[in-house]
């Protein structure tokens, strides 16, 4: 990439802010936008809850304008385990059933620092357990048709769950689609294993000290961090995990641990594909449906969606 197209892309940077001082702040602003262009998607959702260890856990349901498939896409939101939530998420979510004709459910689990690891795990992982075990809930007649899908935090929640599924003997999803996932626990560009840590967690959307803050925030335990239920590249085991697609952006710093762990996850047996989007940043999901970015990784996800693996390992 030339330094002009950098340039322009460094024009997306997010705002420099002390996520451990100011997540408070942030949420107000993500529900203040999403108060503006709530009323534009009402009538694409209903809202409900599921019962996680006696707790209610809200969950959005998305009906596609058009049903193309009988898969529902189980949704964990991003936002590093301290912003974000189902508002939020709401016009993402909505494009989402639209552009893959599917029934997405996405879930508003809870946040730190009020609820550190493993509070937020606990709800994904109750939700997905109570849609496994009684898919009638979602009207779809076979837990093979739950797909957990998750975008950054919410992408490393998704892992997260499928291990856990897997290692309580549980029926586990028929497939996962990772967006962007943090799957490691090192994010200091002096000591990290990963060059995108580096290269891309300075000028762009998503910088490496916010994502250092995030982990103070939702692991205070430094040692807790190197957990595989955290950290997923940790695991020492990665066998019996769904099919998988793992998408990266070319220019985010969480590159190159997702396609790290794409690439575990098909040393261990598992059936995978791994794509990157060129000159895309950390985000796109939640970008406007005429992005390139965001239309080159839905044709990937239909591709996968419809059965497909191919396309060839990064």
């Amino acid at each position: 990439m030339n330094r002009l197209s950098r340039a322009v892309l460094g024009l997306f940077a997010a705002p420099r802010v002390n996520m451990r001082e100011d997540y408070g702040k942030v949420r107000r602003v993500q529900q203040r936008l999403a108060a503006l262009s709530g009323p534009r998607y009402r009538t694409a959702y209903r809202q409900t809850v599921a019962e996680v260890a006696g707790r209610l856990v809200p969950v959005r349901v998305f009906q596609p304008r058009q049903k193309r498939r009988d898969d529902v896409l189980l949704f964990f939101h991003g936002g590093g385990w301290v912003t974000g939530d189902i508002e939020s998420y709401t016009p993402a979510c909505a494009t989402m059933a639209d552009l893959t004709g599917c029934v997405v459910a996405s879930v508003d689990y809870r946040l730190a620092p009020e609820h550190p690891f493993p509070a937020g795990l606990e709800d994904c992982f109750g939700v997905a357990r109570l849609l496994l075990q009684e898919p009638h809930r979602a009207g779809i007649g076979s837990a093979g048709n739950v797909v957990l899908v998750g975008d950054s935090a919410g992408a490393n929640l998704a892992a997260a769950v499928s291990l856990m599924l897997r290692d309580q003997g549980l029926r586990t999803a028929g497939r996962q689609i990772l967006l962007y996932p943090v799957t490691h626990w090192d994010h200091d560009p002096l000591t990290s294993p990963f060059a995108s840590v580096r290269h891309h967690g300075e000028d762009y959307r998503l910088t490496n000290t916010e994502v250092q803050d995030y982990f103070e925030l939702y692991v205070p335990d430094p040692v807790q961090r190197r957990n595989p239920l955290v950290a997923p590249l940790m695991a020492t085991d990665l066998s019996g995990q769904p099919e998988s697609l793992v998408i990266t952006a070319e220019l985010d710093l969480l590159r190159d641990e997702g396609e790290e762990y794409g690439r575990a996850l098909r040393a261990a047996g598992n059936q995978v594909r791994i794509h990157r989007v060129e000159s895309a940043l950390h985000g796109f999901i939640a970008l406007p449906r005429f992005s390139r970015s965001l239309r080159e990784a839905y044709e990937v996800i239909d591709d996968f969606l419809d059965g497909s693996l191919n396309g060839g390992p990064t």
